[in-house]
């Protein structure tokens, strides 16, 4: 069997820490992001996350294979660099994580965007498993996607390739994303954005959404549940914003299987129905249906994924 890896998933809300071995998560724990502080400062707490999953596990560091780290962003993953990034993690592309990781724990280091390594976790070991070509939609604090297409996870020349579906543009009059881009995916559609798109609906003053302390899509799918006008607009707006991005990536990609994922999936009975019928109305697939599934492993896929990159 393969050794244990330490995996690591740099989410914008919490950065979760795993011990995998194969298909198996040992142990994990995970701590708040704090992603608009950086990262240099949340190095520490990564480092006594992981030295007290090794000890809860009874595990040395001589028993690891390496350390892998999946990280929102545009990846350099044959210089181990994180090139480019979001707002979240700001100060990430000026630190030397491999060092970081040689110093701290005296293991080999590998990264790869987050997206890629949940739909590898997905790939190997989940929903994708039986397909040649794939492709993930993560639907969370942003918009996330990545392809595999005969068997190769795409990267690209500069490592862009497939990651980018949350900033394809959809509407070209919205307003300006984070990116610099006018009207994509997220910022018609996203946990980040989702204040302002609620306080702009034209029923947010007689909703409870405008008592609330905090607006995320567990309240909008709740309150649209219960009949409440802004938030049946809201997912509805939102679940044609993500089929829209779900068709781009199909006919992008040409994917035999698409699997969504992420924190706002918790939702799924109200969102995957619509995205697989929207799909089958509206995606030219002459030459069949795709499949649209839920990911296996929601909470996981990325710390597999990556594990899996690390130990080959």
């Amino acid at each position: 069997m393969s050794k244990p890896v330490i995996a690591i998933d740099m989410g914008g809300t919490k950065i979760k820490i795993g011990i995998v071995q194969g298909n198996t998560v040992l142990s994990s724990d995970s701590i708040d992001a704090d992603s608009g502080s950086g990262l240099r400062k949340r190095l520490p707490f990564i480092q006594k996350a992981v030295e007290d999953l090794l000890d809860r596990e009874g595990i040395s560091l001589a028993e690891i294979t390496g350390l892998g780290m999946a990280s929102p962003g545009i990846i350099d993953s044959i210089q181990k660099k994180i090139l480019s990034i979001d707002k979240k993690f700001g100060d990430a592309p000026g630190i030397h994580l491999e060092e970081w990781c040689l110093q701290t724990f005296n293991l080999p280091f590998s990264i790869e965007n987050d997206a890629r390594s949940a739909l590898w976790g997905e790939w190997k070991y989940g929903k994708a498993k039986n397909f040649d070509s794939a492709v993930i939609m993560t639907l969370g604090t942003g918009i996330g996607s990545a392809a595999i297409m005969d068997r190769q996870l795409l990267r690209g020349k500069h490592f862009t390739a497939g990651i980018l579906g949350g900033h394809s543009v959809i509407n070209y009059k919205g307003i300006h994303c984070n990116c610099g881009n006018k009207g994509c995916v997220e910022t018609e559609a996203s946990t980040w954005n989702l204040t302002s798109i609620a306080r702009s609906d034209k029923n947010f003053a007689e909703s409870p959404l405008a008592h609330a302390p905090a607006i995320d899509y567990e309240l909008i799918f709740n309150l649209a549940q219960e009949g409440d006008a802004a938030a049946l607009h809201i997912r509805e707006q939102s679940v044609q914003v993500w089929s829209a991005c779900a068709i781009n990536l199909i006919h992008a990609y040409d994917p035999e299987i698409l699997v969504l994922t992420g924190g706002i999936m918790a939702s799924s009975s109200q969102i995957v129905p619509y995205i697989r019928k929207h799909i089958e109305t509206h995606a030219w697939t002459p030459w069949g249906k795709i499949s649209i599934e839920e990911g296996e492993f929601p909470d996981t896929a990325a710390l597999l994924g990556i594990a899996h990159l690390v130990g080959n």
